[in-house]
């Protein structure tokens, strides 16, 4: 029984720490370095570099013209506008044709949105380029707060910040992935400045141009890969939150599932992918960063969940705190579960959508690495629809 009751502690204190400890101790470690160390201030001169805005687009007619109207009221003198609408075949590359100031590339076939992006990076010249998605509208400066970061040469990639917002109520959608994009937000910022932020958000990243080499078609988490391999050659991840995408939420769970099962098969092939990383005798910090912040998310933390109800039933009978935390465990899945029926009748109550959400985020950690070792997960996206 001594041996349940250690796996128990364990794998609690693995929740713990992934959810709430890393956050703690990450706060603790920024706070100790803004005491120990001076912050060293970026020399303010203009530097207006081209850039080039890529948006790599898949039947994407209905977000052009909004997209267009957005890319130029970005408050950045030199910057170009580049499309790859490979595979598109409901008109997006001929709309995009009406624009004159936007560069078009296009193939009939469809190979996935990695094929695209390493076709489209052959031709562009510009030292930065920015990542974005075609169904996001960016913060009017985000162009020139991502390249004020670049002033700084260890600098080789920066992420913007994702804003979810939801047009029409808090649903469990939209209230579960705004609290997550905040406290994600949250610990990127620290992070960035402890170190290096643990990779970039795909709707808003931007990188070095001579720091990007190809990556592999079947790559499922692109943004993820390209910006960890940048940090694994020495360079820091920035962050801005003033730089940042407005994304409205997936219409319903249901939908976002679809979403998160897709990143979590990616997680796990990027665990796989950037195994070294795991070496913190040659990371680091980094090494510390990526397994805290990353890999627990993606591999323990949801084994966890289920270890320790299950080692819960063995002692409950043993002590009273094990009774406490077996019933609190009782009334977070009830509460999930009430979350469930309630998105189901189009009801709202966010503290209820709250664990709701908590528990699909982890369940499809569950779908996503069975999909990923059946290779049952397509290179190509399954839109999620939104609000």
């Amino acid at each position: 029984m001594k041996a349940i009751e250690v796996l128990f502690w364990i794998f609690s204190g693995i929740i713990f720490y992934t959810y709430l400890g890393y956050g703690i101790v990450l706060f603790l470690m920024v706070i100790l370095k803004r005491t120990l160390l001076s912050t060293k201030k970026v020399i303010n001169k203009e530097w207006t570099p081209e850039v080039t805005l890529l948006v790599t687009a898949y039947n994407e007619k209905d977000t052009v013209q909004e997209k267009i109207i957005n890319s130029r009221a970005l408050n950045y003198s030199n910057l170009k506008l580049v499309w790859v609408t490979d595979g598109s075949d409901d008109g997006t590359d001929h709309l995009l044709s009406n624009y004159d100031d936007v560069r078009v590339l296009h193939k009939p076939e469809r190979k996935g949105k990695i094929a695209a992006m390493n076709r489209a990076m052959e031709y562009i010249t510009s030292p930065i380029v920015v990542f974005s998605d075609a169904n996001t509208i960016l913060a009017t400066n985000s162009i020139q707060l991502i390249v004020d970061q670049f002033k700084n040469p260890k600098v080789g990639c920066v992420s913007g910040e994702k804003r979810i917002i939801n047009h029409t109520k808090d649903d469990a959608a939209s209230a579960g992935e705004g609290i997550y994009w905040k406290y994600e937000s949250l610990l990127k910022k620290w992070d960035a400045e402890l170190n290096t932020a643990v990779g970039a958000a795909g709707e808003l990243f931007a990188i070095r141009k001579e720091l990007f080499n190809p990556i592999e078609e079947d790559t499922l988490l692109d943004d993820f890969i390209i910006s960890l391999r940048i940090a694994m050659k020495g360079y820091k991840i920035g962050y801005n939150p003033g730089a940042y995408a407005i994304e409205t939420a997936s219409i319903c769970v249901k939908e976002e599932l679809k979403r998160k099962i897709r990143i979590s098969a990616g997680g796990i092939q990027s665990v796989l992918r950037l195994a070294s990383i795991l070496n913190i005798f040659k990371y680091g910090l980094l090494s510390f960063q990526y397994i805290s912040h990353r890999v627990l998310r993606w591999t323990l933390a949801p084994l966890s969940l289920i270890f320790v109800f299950i080692l819960n039933i063995f002692l409950i009978r043993f002590n009273n705190i094990y009774n406490i935390l077996f019933y609190a465990q009782i009334i977070f899945y009830v509460i999930a579960s009430i979350g469930w029926m309630m998105e189901r009748a189009k009801l709202k109550l966010k503290i209820v959508f709250i664990p709701y959400y908590f528990f699909i985020m982890n369940y499809a950690v569950v779908r996503g690495f069975f999909r990923f070792i059946r290779k049952t997960q397509s290179v190509n996206w399954e839109r999620a629809i939104r609000s």
